[in-house]
């Protein structure tokens, strides 16, 4: 059974899902789609065209789908796409995308986004995410599966974030930071493997063996380019998916750039 507190105002046109539970003085817009068990505890506003997956609990003061912050955005109908059983916390925003970066910001499930981040527009956001306070994420920014941030961090537009990686608080994430990988600084730069992480999402000892031995050889090597090392190392560990994993992100594109290790110049 829905619960409704009488201060709130669901607009004609919302779609809510069984047993949501809407606090005092939410306000849910007319394009917006709850799924079941859904709670807003209170004072939250979800504007435009957002849909929001079941469990998800946004609490207190969060604004969720209100238009871009990108002067190029003229009122286009873009989407906010927001996944299930996520807790987005006091102070939170989230943008829609544009119409120039593919219309659509997504958030996957299981993520954790603390008080006064932000999600800005055209964001591709994986599954399992932390968001510690007060990071915060350009637009058209993607963040691979299982990422942490730590708080105060930012992330620079178009900028990728591989898979189980760690961005350290207060750092600034100006190029794309490598799956498994850990980074800290004002201006990001390398600092080994997220190996806490890794062993807490029990990868196998052999696994992590392999990732250390390709870093090292991708990272603290000055033969060759960054690129052919990282050819060479998928090579050398083909049977390692996490070596696969992270060769791939870095092989995709060749023009991107990533942050690396203080001690190397590329």
């Amino acid at each position: 059974m829905q619960q409704i507190h009488p201060t709130a105002i669901i607009e004609d046109g919302a779609v809510l899902g069984e047993n949501v539970k809407i606090g005092p003085y939410c306000m849910v817009g007319p394009k917006v789609t709850l799924g079941d068990d859904v709670e807003l505890v209170s004072h939250v506003v979800i504007a435009g065209r957002t849909a929001i997956g079941a469990r998800t609990k946004v609490f207190p003061f969060a604004s969720l789908g209100h238009q871009p912050q990108d002067l190029k955005f003229s009122g286009e109908d873009t989407l906010l796409e927001i996944g299930e059983d996520n807790q987005i916390r006091e102070h939170a925003t989230m943008n829609p995308g544009t119409a120039g970066g593919g219309g659509v910001t997504r958030v996957g499930n299981g993520g954790l986004f603390m008080m006064g981040t932000h999600v800005g527009h055209d964001c591709i956001v994986g599954n399992n995410v932390i968001l510690a306070n007060n990071a915060t994420l350009a637009g058209h920014v993607e963040v691979e599966d299982f990422v942490i941030f730590g708080g105060l961090s930012a992330v620079r537009q178009w900028c990728r974030v591989g898979s189980h990686a760690i961005v350290g608080g207060l750092t600034g994430v100006e190029f794309d930071v490598i799956p498994y990988g850990s980074v800290i600084g004002d201006r990001a730069r390398l600092a080994g493997l997220n190996l806490i992480g890794l062993k807490r999402r029990n990868f196998s000892r052999e696994e992590i063996h392999a990732l250390r031995g390709a870093y090292k050889e991708v990272f603290n090597s000055e033969e060759g380019t960054l690129r052919s090392r990282a050819e060479a190392v998928r090579t050398k560990y083909a049977e390692f998916e996490g070596v696969q994993t992270m060769t791939s992100f870095m092989l995709e594109d060749e023009k991107r750039r990533f942050c690396t290790p203080r001690n190397n110049g590329e």
